[in-house]
């Protein structure tokens, strides 16, 4: 099976759904708003009167947190139009939704309906200014190009570069029981890793460049790490804890062991260097802006550093809930659809014992990229 097949996350509305289980993503996403503000004000800026915005959010999944992006954009041109920033008196969004052809474009399109009519109430208790927009989706791998030269203002992507397109080469029975980069990994599979990700990174901003006018703009909210040298800190330990619950199932005879060996995550989280090198190598675009924020594993935990009201068995509960959306497909390709809740009910109870030791953070950037000309 292709891995465009196995990569859209759990769809549906239902327990285990990537939509009930975002939180995480929609908390990084919030804190990026201020960077999408900017961003959105600045290509209204440079639009031509009776110029409509088009919008593309790439790897836009079937949860909640899509409509976050399109109310924001939406807020900001509504807000230039009544402010006369905008050189348009009715400016028109025409947003579209990307996604791989597997993504739950149902539920997404249900959602909208529902975003929709809430909208619509709001503006008119509000009295608010109402900014015509149009939704399309849009399927396909953001690795290649999805639309016409020079087409679109403003690019958007949360959580989802780290995807690679394809697995990195030659680390089949490399990695032994490790699912990710982990300490034990050899140099061979670490920089298999990294080649992909250049390699994919590179495809996918010369895509953007083609497809933006000159003036436009692509912000990244990319998971990834603070520490540039050490590609087994951070993340990996989520996939170090994972895999430890593999290994078990493999000594209790539920998994091979071949099977075990034989599977990677194709995913990879990069350091800002690793970013910055790409763009400096390749010439396409600018960094505009760029931060790098922090937040707990668990969504639902406020608390900073180990505190004894915090229940580590339900924030380990939490996270394998939202790894399971993400990584359940995957992981029911690989090994079955029978050990889904064995692998996640052991996950979570590894987990919840690293919390009892150690508060490890997740480590997002936030980068916004100007089109060089």
């Amino acid at each position: 099976m292709a891995l465009e097949q196995v990569l859209p996350t759990v769809g549906g509305g239902g327990e285990t759904s990537y939509a009930s289980n975002s939180k995480l993503q929609g908390k990084s996403l919030l804190a990026a708003m201020p960077m999408l503000g900017y961003a959105i004000r600045e290509v209204c800026g440079s639009l031509r009167p009776a110029e409509k915005l088009v919008a593309v959010d790439l790897g836009c999944s079937s949860g909640p947190n899509t409509f976050l992006v399109v109310s924001e954009v939406l807020k900001v041109v509504g807000d230039g139009v009544a402010s006369r920033e905008v050189a348009s008196p009715v400016l028109e969004v025409q947003f579209f939704l990307n996604d791989l052809s597997g993504n739950d474009f149902n539920q997404l399109f249900r959602s909208l309906d529902e975003y929709n009519r809430r909208k619509e109430a709001e503006e008119e208790e509000m009295g608010r200014l109402r900014v015509p927009y149009y939704v399309a989706g849009l399927p396909g791998s953001f690795y290649r190009r999805l639309l016409p030269c020079r087409s679109v203002h403003f690019f958007h992507s949360s959580h989802s570069v780290h995807l690679l397109s394809q697995m990195p080469q030659g680390i089949e029975q490399l990695n032994e029981r490790n699912i990710y980069i982990a300490e034990s990994s050899p140099p061979e599979v670490v920089k298999a890793y990294q080649n992909q990700h250049q390699k994919d990174f590179c495809r996918f901003l010369e895509c953007r460049h083609a497809e933006l006018t000159d003036e436009g703009r692509t912000m990244l909210l990319i998971p990834g790490r603070k520490n540039h040298h050490l590609p087994y800190h951070g993340v990996a330990h989520l996939f170090r804890l994972l895999a430890q619950a593999l290994s078990t199932l493999v000594s209790e005879g539920t998994i091979r062991d071949e099977k075990l060996e034989s599977y990677n995550v194709p995913l990879y989280y990069p350091s800002l260097e690793e970013i910055e090198a790409v763009l400096g190598s390749q010439g396409l675009f600018g960094m505009e802006r760029a931060e790098m924020i922090e937040a707990n594993w668990d969504p639902f935990d406020e608390s900073e550093g180990l505190s004894s009201s915090v229940d580590v068995a339900q924030s380990g509960k939490n996270i394998a809930k939202y790894m399971r959306a993400a990584l359940g497909p995957m992981i029911a390709h690989h090994f079955g659809e029978e050990v889904l809740d064995e692998v996640f009910s052991k996950y979570a109870a590894n987990l919840s014992g690293h919390l009892l030791q150690e508060k490890t953070k997740y480590v997002f950037l936030i980068i916004l990229l100007k089109k060089k000309i």
